[in-house]
Order: C-alpha cells, then structure tokens, then sequence
C-alpha cells in the first residue's frame, strides 16, 4: 500500500484491509510513521511517535484490527508513557496508570503510535502552548487548529492516523472537529468510563472518545469504547444492538429544535448561519419536523460554574505539584492558567459545592426548554476556525482569570451547556466557507440516546458527503 492510499481510508476501511490480509498491522504503523515524516514538521500535532510503535505487539482483532491510534497527552492515560498535559510543570512526567479506554482500544486492535499535542492543561480552544509551541490547521496553517484535542484534530486531517484519542469537558472534541473539517461526538456523560483512576471527571462535564473521519468508524468507536467498569458512578442505560448496526436502521421522524440566534456575546458568522438553515431545511426535506428554539440558558450561567470550579481545580493542581516535587508559577505554568490557579486558591472550599447546586439548576432550566425534542441543531462554533493568539489562549498575559473564562463562555457557547447537561452531541463536517474553512454543524440527541445520533449523522453525510473536501495539507500529497 502506499501513503497516497493510506489517507483515502478511514480506519474501518484499513481494518477491513488487515482482516482480508491485504495489508499487514505493521505496514499500517510504518505508513502512518512516514506520514507522520512527511507531515508533522507542518503541523506540529503529534509530538511523540514512540520509538518501539513498529514493534510493539497489538491484538490485531477487533472492529479497528491493527489501525494506528494516537493518544491525546491528557486525560486517558498509558502506564509507563509520558504524560505531560502540555504544561512546563508536568514536562518528563510518566503516569502509571493504564486507563479503561486504552485497554479497550488495544482489545479492539487499535496500535498506540505516539501522543499529541494541546494546549496547557486542556484549558484553551485554541491549539498553542509554551512548551509545545502551535499546531497548524491543515487546511490553513495560519488559523487555529481547535482545542483541546487540537493535535489528535490536526493528525486525522492531515492523514497521519484515520482516527485519535480526544476528551471534551467543555468542546474540546468538538471546536478542534469542526476546524479541521472531521466527525468529533461528545458521548453522554457515563457512557465512557474515566476508570479507574477517573471516574465521572470535573462532575460529570469532561468524556473521553474520538476524533475521526467517518460517521461508521464514530458508530464503530463507540461499539468499542461504551461500557460500565467498576467504581463508576452509575451505569447508563445500554444500547439494544451495537451501533454499527444501527448505520442500517431507520431514523423515522424526528422533531428538530433549530438555534438560528446567539447563545453568547460572540456573533455568528453569515456563512455559519447559512449553514445550520441549510441543514434544518435538509432534515426537514427528510421529514422531520423543525422549530425555532430559544438560547436555553444564559451565557453568565456556564461562567459561574466554570468559576466555581476553579477551587476543586486549583486543589488538584496543588495537589499534583507536590507529589512531583515541583512549583507552581510564571516558569511551569502559563499565564491564564497560573491566574486561574490562584483565583480557584482564594475561593472558599465550601465554593466546590456550589458546582454542583450549578450545574443541577442549569440542567433543570435546560432540560425544561429542550424537553419537546428529540435532537437539537445548531452551529458547532459561531465562526470558522480563528487566527491564532485569539483572545482565548492561555498565553495571553492580558487576561484576568474572570476575562478569559467569560469569553470561553461567549465564544464555545454551544458546547459547555451539553457537558453539563451530559447530552451527547456531535459536530459534522457538513459545509465549507467561501474561502475553504470547514464549518461544523452540532447535532445534540437526548441524554443517552447516541442511536439517534448515529442515525442522523449517517443520513447527513449520506445526503451531504464530505469525503471528497481535503484539507490543503496533507500526507501523500506529494
């Protein structure tokens, strides 16, 4: 096989390859490695490949039999690796935790292949760090790449891998999917163990899972990541048959609330509008009944819980530090993240149970102005991917911690209010800018109901593909 091959498939496809023998799990690695080559000096999305990928043994079974897979440096962990969270303060740490979601990732025959970049400590959207420099968008290097999962986004646009580990406890699947032009669904909270080491992460908000090409290999992700283990905290409601066989079901009618107006002080884009009426108008041609919804909630809302959050925040970050044996300030922390720090220092402890009397008000508002839906459309992010050095990076000097968490509020103002609702919703590919930047259209099911998800994202890229929109940089190229 060759590279220029490699990249036209997603990773159910190239499974499909080693389980014909058509291809070998080996050949897939050292691909991926020359893409990697050939690439990565570009985007700066992968900083690791590890040394022993081509002889470390995998299961080489499964729905994903020997695709490689890349690990985004922060939540779900690897024993032995590096885990540096794209922070100074946790430079050459190695967890020695092996997290639920790699063991199933490798029982699936994924092949971990190295570890991407983000920025410091997941806070940003953005895709810049001190210690790990910028992550390019491969279809405009100039522009942001998304964040957190911005690496992970960056390798599976450009072809290094056809699918990588993501998490997203505020959008950070979904900003990095929808501006760098791929599938990223936040899964309902539970539906994912965090185990064992963490269990229902920042109270319910943050989820692992994937970024991908393809809505059959997020279906098939899914197969392969759901499941209870025990210590988590409940167990959600389980599908009746694997999802990748619900990619041949019938979606019947759905009743389809549409956000057509702001739900924050960040304006959408003209181009970005026209794309969710395109969308409502395709699903209502499908048969779907589509009405206009309200912003369910208030932007100052989602900022006092992420405010109230600060404290437990700041509690886990002390508490790190010192079991490294290392300081916390200006030269292993950033500058909003160091602000965020000590603001979450000076919060009352009792202000932590504040979160959880937040976010169960925001539910409940939420849930009451949702309840007449069976899925929600709206625009993934209100602009398309921004220069970078926005206004929300965590480099940025300028901002109090106040500053910067009201504009994350105002600009990711379609996502955070599903990390606490726990609904899963996921961003599609589904149209394009005038000058070439992917627009991702948010579709959101009801709190554990991923089937209907899976059942609109495949009629959408069915009605809408995608596939033949490639980004202006990418492996085989060449």
């Amino acid at each position: 096989m060759r590279l220029s091959e490699y990249v036209e498939y997603d990773a159910t496809g190239l499974a499909s390859l080693v389980s014909a023998g058509e291809v070998t799990p080996m050949e897939l690695t050292r691909l991926a490695r020359q893409a990697h080559d050939e690439i990565n000096p570009s985007i700066n999305a992968v900083i690791e490949f590890y040394d022993d990928a081509e002889s470390v043994a995998g299961a080489d079974t499964g729905l994903f039999n020997g695709v490689p897979f890349l690990r985004k440096d922060i939540g779900a962990t690897e024993a032995g690796r590096l885990q540096e969270n794209g922070s100074r303060l946790f430079k050459g740490y190695r967890s020695n935790v092996d997290s639920y979601f790699f063991r199933r990732a490798r029982g699936a025959g994924l092949r971990m292949i190295g570890r991407t970049t983000l920025p410091e400590l997941g806070t940003s959207g953005m895709s810049e760090s001190i210690l790990n420099g910028i992550t390019g968008n491969p279809w405009n290097l100039e522009r942001s790449a998304g964040g957190s999962s911005s690496g992970s986004a960056a390798a599976v646009a450009a072809g290094i891998t056809p699918i990588a580990h993501g998490n997203d406890g505020g959008g950070s699947i979904r900003v990095p999917a929808a501006w760098c032009g791929l599938v990223g669904l936040n899964p309902s909270r539970g539906r994912v163990s965090g185990g064992p080491s963490n269990q229902d992460a920042s109270f319910g908000r943050s989820r692992q899972f994937v970024l991908c090409r393809t809505v059959r290999d997020m279906a098939a992700a899914l197969d392969v990541f759901s499941g209870p283990h025990p210590g988590d905290p409940f167990i959600i409601v389980q599908p009746n048959r694997p999802y990748v066989e619900e990619l041949s079901q019938p979606t019947g009618s759905l009743r389809v609330g549409v956000a057509r107006t702001q739900w924050g002080a960040v304006k959408v884009e003209p181009e970005v509008l026209q794309a969710v009426e395109a969308t409502a108008s395709l699903l209502e041609a499908m048969g779907h009944m589509v009405t206009d919804i309200e912003p369910p909630y208030e932007s100052a809302e989602y900022c006092r819980i992420l405010l109230a959050n600060s404290a437990r925040s700041a509690h886990l970050l002390g508490e790190a530090s010192q079991a490294m044996g290392r300081t916390i300030n200006a030269d292993t922390v950033e500058p909003v993240n160091l602000k965020l720090y000590e603001y979450g220092r000076r919060v009352s402890p009792f202000f932590m149970g504040d979160v959880h009397e937040l976010m169960r008000r925001m539910r409940v508002r939420v849930g009451e102005a949702i309840d007449a839906f069976d899925i929600l459309l709206s625009p993934t992010m209100p602009t398309v991917a921004l220069p970078h050095g926005s206004i929300c990076c965590t480099t940025n000097p300028t901002l109090s911690a106040e500053e910067f968490l009201e504009a994350d509020a105002a600009l990711y103002q379609y996502l955070g209010v599903f990390n606490v609702t726990g609904q899963p919703s996921v961003s599609l590919p589904l149209a394009q800018s005038s000058d070439g930047l992917p627009i991702g259209i948010q579709i959101v099911g009801r709190f554990g109901d991923e089937v209907t998800l899976v059942r609109v994202a495949r009629d959408l890229e069915e009605a809408r593909p995608w596939s033949h929109r490639q980004p202006k940089v990418r492996a085989g190229n060449s």
